[in-house]
């Protein structure tokens, strides 16, 4: 008990706490932030320590996942904060982070992250995935936003910025500390594993818009804009990566990787012989100077989803659903295996982010 409370007392020290945070207050608000290059506002949702008065909700509760308490628009604790940008998954949203954000924002830091159109649930197509270049650009729009609004720069360090990423979100948050991708190697990749999920769904002939499954052609890799899916989307604002089963791992450039100077946190879901190749990240952290990978047993690709409802594997099988949301890869509970993932973002985020 001595250990954790001077633990949590460095904490506070470190990010500026105060009683409130003590007290694991998290404040949550959403907003609409234009892009450019979107040609539209992007819906984000912001986690923050904050003070108690305000009404809770639940961010993030469906019929399939559970959601986490927050006090809407809570006003912000004064003081500047570390930030940290989320990037979800294909076809998930910023929604299903909450359990993550909240952790997080208990702990001092200022959480944030957009649904990005064409990649979120209900919004999601197969030709759109590839273009990661529009996701490091929401996430880059974000952080512009954060540091220069008026509501908001007071709160933000602009000095400690870093970037989470689950799965195609983890692709992303490696494009925005430096890496690049090649288009070759992605296509020759999926060649040789037509079964991983990523591979499956360019072919699939399936898309989601307006909430709705619809018939699309199957999408070839190689009618991806090349300049686009090779440039550089690296944002110098970023100093530490958290990288959670990143997608596209077999096609990144081992030089832009071996550029890349800040810390770059791997995490695997699943003992190494379990991981996919899609998302293993073994070699990607020997090839960052600064990169260290742990891998969470008993875990699959989907234990970073939120944790299920009761009734929620009956829904999706009533619903149709292929996809195991519900199903771990071993005796642990998801909220076990959460909590680990938490303990090791967390620790981390403040040993990169001082």
């Amino acid at each position: 008990m001595k250990v954790r409370t001077i633990f949590f007392s460095w904490l506070m020290l470190l990010f500026g706490g105060s009683s409130a945070w003590a007290d694991g207050y998290v404040g949550v608000q959403s907003l609409d932030i234009f892009s450019s290059l979107r040609g539209k506002n992007l819906a984000v949702t912001i986690w923050y320590p904050s003070g108690k008065n305000g009404q809770q909700v639940q961010v993030g509760n469906t019929q399939i996942f559970k959601g986490v308490p927050a006090i809407e628009k809570a006003l912000p604790i004064k003081g500047s904060h570390p930030l940290v940008v989320l990037s979800h998954g294909s076809g998930s949203n910023i929604q299903s982070m909450a359990w993550l954000a909240t952790s997080l924002a208990k702990a001092g830091f200022i959480v944030a992250g957009p649904n990005h159109p064409r990649t979120t649930t209900g919004d999601s197509t197969p030709e759109d995935t590839p273009k990661l270049w529009e996701r490091t650009h929401d996430l880059s729009t974000l952080i512009s936003f954060l540091t220069s609004d008026d509501r908001w720069r007071e709160y933000v360090d602009v000095n400690r910025i870093g970037v989470i990423g689950f799965s195609l979100g983890g692709a992303a948050a490696m494009e925005i500390a430096g890496a690049r991708a090649d288009l070759d190697d992605y296509v020759h990749y999926c060649e040789k594993f037509p079964t991983m999920a990523d591979c499956h769904w360019f072919v699939s002939g399936q898309a989601y818009i307006d909430g709705r499954p619809v018939k699309v052609d199957a999408f070839d890799l190689r009618l991806v804009n090349r300049a686009l899916f090779e440039q550089s989307n690296r944002d110098a604002r970023i100093k530490s990566a958290v990288l959670v089963d990143p997608s596209v791992a077999q096609a990144f450039n081992k030089q832009s990787i071996e550029g890349i100077h800040i810390p770059m946190t791997f995490i695997n879901l699943g003992r190494p012989e379990t991981v996919p190749v899609s998302v293993a990240a073994k070699a990607l952290a020997k090839e960052a100077p600064q990169g260290t990978i742990v891998n969470v047993n008993d875990a699959v690709h989907f234990s970073f989803l939120p944790e299920c409802q009761n009734n929620a594997k009956a829904f999706l099988k009533k619903i149709g659903e292929v996809d195991p949301l519900c199903e771990d890869g071993g005796a642990r509970t998801r909220s076990d295996i959460h909590a680990e993932l938490k303990r090791l973002i967390e620790k981390a985020l403040v040993q990169t982010l001082q």
